[in-house]
């Protein structure tokens, strides 16, 4: 049985999309993040501007996304994420979300898998042997995910 515990939240700020095109694998687009806060009972930081999500919508509607991002903690401690997701609803939903509305999180499916990496050393460095699901919901201005540890 898999069994998992609440470990943070992240509000991310994202910029309106990058619509780059048509490609081999889907409609490409890039959301550059441009900052946020992470708050929860097994961390506290900041995302740093400058990070982004890189997107793919396919052929199927379902879009692939994968953010990379760095935190830095309140003692100052840098922490790399790469966290890889799907979103996908029924047309009309994913319509709305693709043009910036604000529709509710529980019409859609919008799921992530993370992985931290932390110095060395550091008081974070459990999050390097730890894999992370998080739950996720779109907003106009802003990505929230409740992040979860797999035990």
């Amino acid at each position: 049985m898999l069994s998992t515990e609440y470990a943070f939240t992240a509000r991310v700020s994202v910029a309106s999309p990058v619509v780059i095109g048509d490609g081999p694998h889907g409609l490409r687009r890039f959301v550059a993040l441009t900052g946020g806060v992470v708050s929860g009972p097994l961390l506290t930081a900041e995302i740093i501007p400058g990070s982004g999500d890189w997107q793919v919508v396919r052929a199927d509607g379902v879009l692939s996304a994968e953010a990379r991002y760095t935190l830095k903690t309140r003692e100052g401690v840098l922490i790399a994420c790469t966290n890889r997701g799907i979103r996908h609803a029924a047309p009309d939903i994913m319509a709305r979300l693709m043009r910036g509305e604000s529709v509710p999180a529980d019409s859609y499916y919008f799921r992530t898998s993370a992985q931290f990496e932390a110095p060395i050393g550091s008081e974070y460095e459990w999050m390097n042997r730890a894999m992370f699901v998080g739950k996720a919901e779109r907003e106009p201005d802003m990505v929230t995910v409740h992040f979860f540890r797999v035990l």
